[in-house]
Formats: C-alpha cells, structure tokens, sequence
C-alpha cells in the first residue's frame, strides 16, 4: 500500500522562472522510512511544501493515503516551533485542537505519549525552560499525536550539538523500529539517512526529475554499532560517490550559465 505517491511533478518558482522539480514521479510505501539526500539550495524543501499543500504544482499530482476520513501530514521543520506562551503538554495538543478535538481531550491524549517520548514531568514547563533535544522530542510528539498518514521531517536534528544529536537519532531509531510510522525525512548527513531509513532517494540530476532509489539491506534492529559493518561502509561509499558526480554537475551548468 502507498502512503504517498507522486506523478509527474512540475513546478518553478513564477517570480524567478527558476525551474525546480521538471516531470518527478516515485512513491514511499505505508510504513517505510525514506530519506531525500540533495546538496544544499537544490529544492528539497520545496518538494515538501507542495507535500504540504503550502505550494501548487503548476502540473501532476501528489496523492496521500488516507487513515479514516481525514488524509493527515504531520511535520516537524529544523527548529521546534514551539509556541512560547504555551505549555509543553498545550504546544504537544495544538494539533489534536485544530483537528476538532476539545482541550480537555486533546491534552488527554498527548500526555498518553509523554512517557514514551521521554517527556513525563515536562508537561507544565515552558519551551525556554527545556534543553533542544527535549524540545525537539516535544516538536516530534506534535507532528505524531494525529497518527498522520506521513510525517515529514525536515532536517530535525540540524540544529543541536553533535552530543545531543546523537542520543536524538538513537532516540528516533528505537521509536520509528517499535512504531512503524511511514517517515519521509531530508538530511545532509548520508550516517544518519543509513541509521534510520529503510531507503534512500538521491538527486542524480538538477532540477529535480530523476531520484536515485538505494535500498538500505541492514538488518534491523539497528543501533552505533552498525555505522561500523561493512554493509554500512560500503553504502556510504555509493552515496558519496554518486553526490561526488552531481556535484560536478552543478559545476557544469554554473560555468555553462556564465
């Protein structure tokens, strides 16, 4: 089953006539974590503001699997987000309220998933009251608490110290191994893509029409241990190899527009 599928994706930003994403078609399968690597300033999160909605595609089409009536996206950006005058337990149910459920019962609900995200004692603190890593775990805890159809996460750990970042991918493996949640991720850091995706889409070509799909064969569970095998080396190995090769690419349509 498909929880997202996108057909012949055209868009370009009108104001700069910037073509982005030129005839992009693949899918990501219910309960399957994917990762986009792309370099920098090559439309990545563009793709997923039109996963959003924030964006129209001026042709093809994006379709979401949807559980029960609704058709739910949960998204979790680089920095929390958090509201600042809202408690950690009201910043965790802001979703569940704009989805029809009353205060009550959206707070009733999020605080159920406090103790598995590692949260139980937060819920009266404030946002500057928490350290990044326990204010992304709430920022996650936001975007799942709907039980969406997708989440998408966007470079969620990018802005914590290499430390924290750590225990927050050791965190999220064990999570997304006990959940099953369908997860479309973007990262830079190809460690991080391998740890916790079960695939791997690579930009072979700008703008973005064709995706380079890697599958991650390592066995589950994993953990830092298996950043060392073999099997793990030798993937990143690929993946650098093939960022390598558009990088030079880019260096061509640089020195052909000048």
């Amino acid at each position: 089953m498909k929880a997202l599928e996108i057909h012949n994706l055209f868009f370009k930003y009108t104001d700069s006539n910037k073509l982005i994403i030129d005839d992009l078609s693949f899918s990501i399968d219910k309960n399957e974590f994917v990762t986009i690597i792309a370099p920098s300033g090559t439309g990545k999160s563009t793709l997923f503001r039109l996963i959003l909605g924030l964006l129209k595609p001026q042709k093809g089409n994006i379709n979401i699997l949807k559980e029960g009536v609704k058709n739910i996206i949960g998204y979790m950006p680089q920095k929390d987000s958090l509201m600042p005058w809202r408690n950690i337990l009201d910043n965790t149910a802001v979703g569940l309220e704009l989805n029809g459920y009353s205060k009550n019962d959206a707070r009733n609900k999020a605080v159920e998933y406090f103790e598995s995200f590692g949260l139980k004692g937060t819920e009266k603190f404030y946002p500057h009251e928490l350290s990044g890593g326990m204010r992304q775990r709430a920022s996650f805890l936001r975007a799942i608490v709907n039980n969406p159809s997708i989440l998408l996460l966007d470079e969620p750990f990018s802005s914590l110290d290499a430390l924290t970042r750590r225990k927050m991918q050791t965190w999220l493996l064990d999570l997304c191994q006990k959940e099953k949640n369908t997860v479309f991720m973007i990262t830079h850091d190809i460690d991080e893509a391998l740890l916790l995706s079960d695939r791997i889409l690579i930009c072979t070509e700008l703008p973005y029409k064709n995706l380079k799909s890697i599958e991650v064969n390592i066995d589950r569970p994993r953990n830092y241990e298996t950043t060392l095998s073999s099997e793990f080396i030798e993937l990143k190995r690929v993946i650098l190899n093939i960022l390598d090769m558009l990088e030079d690419t880019k260096e061509e349509v640089k020195n052909e527009e000048i």
